[in-house]
């Protein structure tokens, strides 16, 4: 039997037994559970709101009810053009309304951020109702901006890490090279003195063969020194980051037997010496991966200075790289060339070449400006 068939006093139960089931379920939600109408003159109403608006708001269902507006007065200055937005949106498209904002809760003295979802419906004459609920999210939003500002940290510490270790590895080149380095030097022209003076007294072959040998030694304990220290740090560094970049390429073609090319725009990029260090480290990272992963037969790496940014794009024809080894958890090269460039306030992507391969696209910001040039090498 259909409730339109009971008598009177029937139906009134069977509505007051649908009532007290509405709001048992509504009294267990969490947050606030409303109807919002907007009339086609701009005017607002709370039809319904549930107990949790005391909670949430501060301001009783009663309060509410009676100055809709208030609501709108307690969302803070700066993220009411979002809120009015959002609304508009959602009755344009005629979907859902989601909005996250902050209120001021003048109960506590306090800031609240809330989520509000609700589902628009059209009424007759251009009015609008949403029905819907507000949560309290402050603890979540307190949560990420914990996560966003210990994220921060670390990416602080890990570029002064970076900045350290740099000058460790520069320091500690200049050492083998001024101080072993030179040390060889004296022990080859000593050597060498030697050598001489025994021819001129004539003596046994072997011992003869003896400083020969102790000579060849030494010349290849000198390119060992030489080949250790620019690993730490290219010197040519010091001549800016073009001439660096030239010299790993070169060493790069030379050692990894794959076709490289170098192009610039100009030779002064207009980055400081922390900023071409770490573009150059990415550089050798990107080449390291290429000669390791890529199966690659030509290389090609391209520097710009444009108007506002630096660009370094290093393109191979290789395998290319699958998204499941980005997300490897021992992607370190990976992990550490992007963290670099983060660091620097840049952007790295990593895109698939025309043809086949991979594309490695760095750009960091720098403070002089200029025309943009075309590249040229």
């Amino acid at each position: 039997m259909s409730t339109a068939a009971l008598p009177p006093a029937d139906l009134a139960a069977e509505l007051a037994q649908v009532r007290a089931r509405f709001d048992a379920i509504v009294s267990n939600t969490p947050g606030l559970v409303y109807q919002f109408v907007r009339e086609a003159d701009g005017s607002v109403a709370f039809p319904y709101l549930s107990d949790g608006c005391q909670a949430l708001l501060g301001l009783a269902p009663a309060d509410l009810h009676a100055a809709p507006g208030r609501f709108l007065e307690l969302i803070l200055p700066e993220d009411r053009g979002s809120y009015l937005d959002a609304m508009q949106a959602s009755a344009n498209a005629l979907r859902s309304w989601n909005w996250e904002g902050r209120i001021w809760v003048d109960a506590w003295k306090d800031v609240k951020w809330i989520n509000l979802r609700a589902t628009p419906h059209a009424l007759p004459g251009g009015a609008m109702r949403w029905d819907g609920m507000m949560t309290n999210i402050t603890e979540s939003k307190q949560e990420q901006q914990e996560v966003r500002q210990s994220r921060a940290r670390l990416a602080e510490l890990s570029a002064h890490t970076d900045r350290v270790k740099e000058q460790e590895r520069a320091r500690i080149a200049r050492e083998i090279h001024d101080e072993l380095g030179g040390n060889l030097t004296a022990i080859k022209m000593a050597l060498a003195m030697l050598a001489v003076r025994l021819d001129g007294i004539g003596i046994d072959p072997a011992l003869r063969e003896r400083t020969d040998y102790l000579d060849s030694l030494v010349d290849r304990t000198i390119d060992a020194v030489h080949r250790i220290s620019l690993d730490l740090r290219p010197a040519l560094l010091d001549l800016g980051l073009v001439a660096a970049l030239e010299w790993q390429v070169r060493e790069f073609d030379k050692q990894a037997g794959i076709e490289t090319t170098f192009s610039y725009n100009q030779r002064d990029m207009g980055l400081d010496e922390d900023q071409s260090t770490a573009l150059f480290r990415v550089a050798q990272e990107a080449l390291t991966n290429i000669a390791k992963h890529a199966e690659a037969s030509r290389v090609s790496v391209k520097l710009a200075r444009l108007r506002h940014y630096v660009s370094l794009k290093i393109t191979d024809d290789g395998r290319g790289i699958r998204q499941s080894d980005r997300a490897k958890p021992a992607s370190f090269g990976l992990r550490g060339m992007v963290e670099r460039t983060r660091a620097l306030g840049g952007t790295l992507t990593l895109s698939h070449a025309p043809g086949g391969g991979t594309v490695v696209a760095i750009k960091i910001r720098h403070e002089s400006t200029g025309t943009e040039a075309t590249i040229a090498g």
